[in-house]
């Protein structure tokens, strides 16, 4: 079958297409799905640069997330993600219980999103956030930043978003009630300017933007949620959060949730389509490419060239 394989840990310039990858044999509580399309996550580059912890060894198939059509193991359009890679194929095997339905009226592209950053943003959010405060969120114009825009203000909180100056229209329109320069060098001050400090900051940035983060959040209550790294690993200490900033630090991370909290997971993915059917979190646009363009639109993601939800199609 054809496929994006990925050859060594230099990033996605060594991601080859190939057509003799083997196909996968779904086992015991597994589907084995006919990839329509395929969706296109940080931790994709990640994987392929060797950040993401005990991830895949060169060569592999590339790719977590899909949704495409069940050819074993059951019917119907799903979509599901596969931490151990193989979605950018043209078949992938999911575990059983772990596929979701592609909602009626959806296209396979929109259904993207829907095992990954969806579930993401939710977990950041609920529980964490109430109507009347105020929630820092970065990357605004990614997929899981757009959803988390879209939730908070549904939340009832005021947004404040970060993102490059050429995405503020996109993050606007998503409800953001202030949109700041992730790069201004001041970003932290100008965010107390506005706020006094806000009670949840959703940190998937790291590097530089992580102190920020840090100093934007209210003394003693405030949240940061840290779920990603895309610019950088960043340090704290003990002395920093007993002496410097006095907040909630929290870690995130997906696939540890559904492993080690699995009825938290199960809540989650209940509020996500909730979200679904309210409209809140409904069907949008996918930037897609051929599966052939898959190194450039890795290569675009780790540049922070794009915007939004983006796809391989098979």
């Amino acid at each position: 079958m054809r496929a994006l394989q990925q050859t060594s840990l230099n990033g996605p310039r060594d991601l080859r297409l190939i057509t003799d990858a083997p196909m996968p044999s779904p086992g015991p509580g597994e589907i084995l799905i006919r990839v329509t399309a395929a969706g296109i996550n940080f931790v994709d580059v990640q994987q392929a640069t060797g950040v993401f912890p005990h991830g895949p060894k060169p060569p592999y198939i590339a790719g977590i997330e899909a949704v495409g059509e069940i050819v074993s193991g059951g019917d119907g359009r799903v979509v599901g993600a596969s931490i151990a890679g193989g979605a950018f194929a043209e078949y992938l095997v999911l575990p059983a219980a772990a596929a979701i339905p592609v909602p009626a009226g959806w296209t396979d592209e929109q259904a993207l999103g829907l095992a990954v950053s969806r579930p993401t943003a939710v977990a950041a959010l609920m529980g964490t956030v109430a109507a009347g405060q105020s929630v820092l969120i970065h990357a605004a114009a990614g997929a899981t930043g757009q959803a988390a825009v879209a939730i908070a203000k549904h939340y009832g909180a005021t947004v404040i978003a970060t993102a490059s100056p050429e995405k503020h229209d996109v993050v606007r329109r998503r409800g953001a009630d202030h949109v700041l320069d992730a790069r201004r060098p001041d970003l932290a001050a100008e965010v107390l300017r506005r706020t006094g400090g806000v009670d949840l900051v959703l940190e998937s940035t790291g590097g530089p933007t992580f102190e920020a983060s840090l100093a934007a959040a209210k003394p003693v209550t405030g949240r940061v949620v840290v779920f990603g790294l895309a610019g950088g690993t960043a340090s704290i200490t003990n002395w920093d959060l007993v002496y410097k900033h006095q907040i909630h630090l929290i870690g995130l991370n997906l696939g540890t949730l559904i492993q080690a909290a699995p009825q938290v997971f199960g809540a989650v993915m209940g509020e996500m389509f909730r979200l679904v059917g309210a409209g809140v979190l409904g069907p949008e646009q996918v930037t897609t490419y051929p599966l052939a363009d898959g190194p450039k639109a890795l290569t675009e993601l780790a540049a922070r060239a794009t915007t939004g939800r983006l796809g391989l199609t098979l």
